[in-house]
């Protein structure tokens, strides 16, 4: 049975043919999600743990696997505004939908911190004065989240079609890089000779931890789901297709590196893409890689904050955040949660240049995951809740939940412990809210 979340939590805002997000661009808008800056990154961060990064992929592209079956199920029986919020409101009620909301906008907002430097430091590596020039990279920053901010206050197909463009660019570099180690492998070029590295549970469990950063966003058409065209049908597709066409490109690439780049050289290399490519197609691929790094990271931090915008209103149109979130604007937007949420996001890219470039993305995106994991696992058991007859189903959500207790495992002691701050700094804000409804009803 579906237990019907109380109207507000999630409506559509947008049902007028032709004026809500189509199949590409909720598909660009899941694919350009998960594919960001962290992919140009990654072999670098992955390269000291050896064999064991491949078996952490292959971990987490199942469990994202299994993640995206029960988004996919969940939307098309619930094709409403606020994704794991709407579910988690719907099976357990409001203080289990707001703990998913608030872990999930918190992730969103934190995360897009180390986002938005990662553009302007791609942007750096083009435009040396940039980084030579105090305080112009932080202002680049906030410049980067204040314009994407303006395009998703001028209407969500605004957002769709920048996702559209951005994802088609910052996948050339990729499949590149992928068509090269298969016509290396095709033409029998030998693999380099790689050092041993013992393969172990914790290694696994750490890499699963830092590739699972690859795939969040893999629910993001569940969010705006009352702003999509045939929202029940579109959404569980363009989830499922979204995550394994990036599964399949994430994979590509780690092969890749693990046959024709030494360990040693991509764990110190600034830029492992552009390097291996590099060994190929001359040195002057850093500045090319850049550019479309930049460009990746542009997109995906267009995707989130077009997500960071619609969860506070969906909580406040639920009644478990303050109401003044849930206006719209003359385009349909949430203007003020948009508002509020990039004042937030530009104060932690802020913060994000005091602690230095070059620590910032995996500190913030180690804290920013810890705190979001919650949204996910309360996601899985609401699957069980509400669809108890679907038994493929209850299976697959306990596999995802089992994998998201073991990622978040891995991510470490310090990076859960500073999660579970952000995610308790929420609880005053609820307890205000209900309080605040209880005495208007008295």
């Amino acid at each position: 049975m579906i237990l019907s979340p109380k109207r507000g939590a999630g409506e559509a805002r947008v049902g007028t043919k032709g004026k809500g997000l189509g199949f590409w661009m909720v598909l660009a808008l899941c694919v350009g999600n998960m594919i960001g800056s962290g992919i140009y990154l990654l072999p670098a961060t992955l390269a000291p743990l050896g064999t064991n990064q491949l078996y952490g992929w292959i971990v987490t592209i199942g469990g994202a696997t299994c993640l995206a079956a029960v988004f996919a199920r969940m939307s098309a029986k619930l094709p409403i505004c606020g994704g794991p919020y709407a579910y988690a409101q719907a099976a357990f009620g409001p203080f289990a939908g707001f703990c998913a909301a608030w872990s999930y906008w918190v992730m969103l907002w934190a995360g897009n911190g180390a986002i938005a430097v990662a553009v302007v430091s791609n942007l750096s590596l083009i435009f040396p004065a940039i980084g030579q020039t105090t305080g112009l990279p932080a202002l680049l920053s906030v410049g980067c989240v204040w314009l994407l901010t303006w395009v998703n206050i001028r209407g969500v197909r605004s957002a769709g079609e920048v996702s559209v463009i951005t994802s088609a660019i910052k996948l050339m570099p990729l499949v590149l890089l992928i068509g090269l180690a298969l016509w290396l492998t095709l033409i029998g070029a030998p693999h380099v000779a790689q050092p041993p590295v013992p393969i172990a549970a914790g290694a696994i469990a750490t890499a699963a931890g830092l590739t699972f950063w690859g795939f969040l966003g893999l629910e993001s058409a569940t969010v705006p789901a009352g702003k999509v065209e045939n929202a029940a049908r579109v959404v569980p597709l363009a989830t499922l297709i979204g995550v394994m066409l990036t599964g399949v490109i994430y994979l590509g690439i780690s092969l890749a590196f693990w046959a024709y780049m030494p360990l040693a050289a991509a764990a110190a290399s600034p830029a492992p893409v552009a390097d291996l490519l590099g060994r190929y197609f001359g040195s002057g691929m850093g500045q090319v890689v850049a550019v479309f790094a930049a460009i990746s990271a542009f997109g995906t931090l267009n995707g989130f904050i077009l997500l960071q915008g619609e969860m506070p209103c969906a909580m406040a149109r639920g009644g478990v955040f303050p109401a003044w979130f849930a206006h719209d604007g003359a385009s349909g937007t949430p203007v003020r949660s948009h508002v509020v949420s990039s004042i937030l996001l530009s104060a932690v890219t802020l913060l994000n240049f005091g602690r230095g470039m070059g620590d910032l993305f995996q500190f913030i995106a180690s804290i920013s995951l810890a705190a979001g994991m919650l949204s996910y696992f309360i996601s899985m058991m609401a699957a069980i809740r509400l669809l108890p007859e679907e038994r493929w189903l209850i299976v697959v959500a306990l596999i995802g939940a089992a994998f998201i207790v073991w990622a978040t495992w891995g991510l470490g002691a310090s990076a859960v412990g500073y999660g579970a701050l952000l995610v308790a700094a929420g609880l005053p804000v609820y307890w205000a809210v209900r309080r605040g409804q209880g005495a208007a009803l008295a």
